[in-house]
């Protein structure tokens, strides 16, 4: 039996993170299916990587994304990426949809590790739950409520969202510095997929890539 240890840089408001999230689990799903009797374990755990650190911080404090993104891209870059993403995303069932504000994801982040405490499935919800309120609802992820509607979602306690991601910064210090650790280890975009804390893959990949790399590590053992 090989335990899996799966470390994953990335950020709620990056859609090549959505769609490696998904190409990961794909992968998994084949692993299991190539080796119906292995008794393989997987442990994903998420760390925080903050795309625009220099957008200001607190609930509602976001612009419109089409309007950013066309400043920063411009109109036609723009139209392109949006095509890429929806062909590549669709066959995954990501149903992207790209209305909606962006803004700083530090607290997104702080709710993040705060679903650690609860176990790995709760943490998966959560992460995958911002994903769907971002990209797919058009939801605006800096505003408390819609971070609480995750965190409940997911199976956080409505009080332990309260007390630690609105009340207080909690995990904030630990979410800057290892935002700031990625950077300086050599990340430079996400997502970033780091296996067994030895093989590293940078960017979303297709399914086969992340099951070649699982042979390869269950080979090394």
């Amino acid at each position: 039996m090989t335990a899996f240890n799966i470390k994953v840089v990335s950020d709620a408001v990056c859609p090549w993170c959505y769609v490696g999230h998904r190409q990961l689990q794909q992968a998994i799903k084949l692993w299991h299916a190539k080796h119906p009797e292995s008794k393989d374990t997987f442990q994903i755990e998420f760390f925080p990587y903050q795309l625009m650190p220099e957008f200001p911080r607190g609930s509602g404090t976001s612009m419109d994304k089409n309007t950013m993104y066309k400043a920063k891209f411009g109109a036609a870059q723009r139209q392109l990426g949006i095509q890429r993403l929806t062909a590549v995303g669709t066959p995954l069932g990501i149903n992207f949809r790209w209305g909606g504000n962006v803004g700083n994801t530090r607290d997104s982040h702080r709710l993040i590790e705060l679903a650690k405490r609860y176990g790995s499935e709760v943490e998966k919800k959560t992460v995958e739950g911002l994903f769907s309120a971002y990209f797919e609802n058009e939801k605006d992820i800096t505003k408390y409520e819609v971070l609480g509607e995750v965190a409940t979602s997911a199976g956080i306690p409505e009080g332990d969202f309260k007390k630690a991601i609105v009340e207080s910064d909690e995990y904030g210090v630990q979410v800057d510095k290892a935002s700031a650790g990625a950077r300086e280890t050599g990340i430079d975009g996400v997502p970033s997929f780091t296996l067994q804390d030895r093989f590293q893959l940078s960017g979303a990949r297709e399914p086969e890539a992340f099951l070649s790399l699982l042979e390869r590590a269950k080979q090394m053992e």
